[in-house]
């Protein structure tokens, strides 16, 4: 068996994510399965430590984030100039949507049996997306990107102590809906210029864009419902001119996924995205503040090894949307 590496963060919903390690080194015990962990320290510290697991030599290793989609995101941050790494995941966080996404049980024992059962079989190559600021700086993200009303909520959630005290509760998720009904009254709209693959969508009076590499985003919403990411493609969904009570009942639908059937909400899809707005917006990278408009995205094909059993979907995912598309 390859060489397994934890990454634990510790203050991962507000310090739930060690009651989740606890369980899952007493599973490696029993079974006695060597491993090495490491506990990040800091914002960012998972990009520097699985950077420095995959350099230390040239040999296949397995690195399993153990945390919320922040400490996943900063692990890929890490590994993606490396070909040496196959990505595992245990969700310890309050979002998950890796785990949705993924298909990894959210249970830290099932979700370790099912990483060492995977550990294995060939592990599934899947795309990422990468972010190129206005300033040149560089991020890559596995879940989505977004640019506009969604990142400003991600930079309120990721600056706020509501959601440390919602955790307390068991209600990490509903921080996402706080910020939302707080910021939409004094939210003010723009003018997005889209270049998708070369071609251009000007959108008036948008509230946000949001590019995915798999469904689900903001603790459980299925933001892009057909997104696979292993297809060589980005999903891009643009929400525009409707009214704020509107925006409620998409808000709502979302978590169903059925918000595509609402007019004001287009859907694309693409390899190469641009995205320039009226006015500045805040960008997020799997809910981690990245800037602001001007940017663009590239998908990178075939990139990363990642434990996951989202291949038994595929082939329906596909199917469905193809025949939706020919409708």
């Amino acid at each position: 068996m390859k060489q397994i590496y934890f990454i634990i963060n510790p203050k991962a919903r507000n310090g739930y994510c060690l009651n989740v390690w606890k369980k899952v080194e007493t599973k490696l015990i029993e079974d006695k399965i060597p491993y090495l962990a490491f506990f990040t320290e800091y914002h960012g510290h998972a990009i520097k430590l699985a950077s420095q697991i995959a350099a230390s030599n040239h040999e296949q290793k397995v690195i399993i984030a153990v945390g919320g989609d922040g400490t996943i995101s900063e692990v890929v941050n890490g590994i993606v100039e490396y070909n040496n790494i196959t990505l595992g995941f245990v969700p310890g966080g309050s979002g998950n949507d890796f785990s949705r996404g993924f298909q990894i049980p959210a249970d830290p024992e099932e979700a370790l049996s099912v990483i060492l059962r995977l550990i294995k079989k060939e592990a599934a190559i899947i795309d990422i997306g990468k972010v190129t600021m206005k300033d040149e700086s560089e991020a890559y993200f596995i879940n989505n990107m977004g640019a506009g009303f969604d990142a400003l909520i991600s930079y309120e959630v990721n600056h706020s102590k509501v959601k440390a005290w919602l955790n307390k509760l068991s209600l990490g998720r509903l921080v996402y809906v706080y910020f939302l009904l707080k910021k939409l009254f004094s939210y003010k709209c723009t003018t997005i210029d889209l270049s998708i693959d070369g071609s251009r969508h000007i959108l008036e009076q948008t509230w946000f864009v949001t590019v995915s590499n798999q469904p689900f985003y903001g603790g459980g919403m299925m933001i892009a419902p057909d997104a696979v990411p292993d297809d060589g493609l980005l999903d891009i969904t643009v929400v525009h001119s409707l009214s704020k009570l509107k925006l409620l009942l998409v808000f709502i639908s979302v978590f169903w996924g059925k918000h595509v059937q609402f007019k004001e909400v287009k859907t694309f899809r693409g390899r190469m995205v641009s995205i320039q707005s009226s006015s500045s917006l805040y960008v997020h990278a799997d809910g981690e503040d990245i800037g602001y408009t001007p940017l663009n995205i590239h998908v990178q094909t075939k990139t990363l090894k990642v434990l996951t059993r989202v291949g038994s979907m595929r082939e329906t995912v596909l199917k469905e949307r193809d025949s939706n598309e020919l409708q």
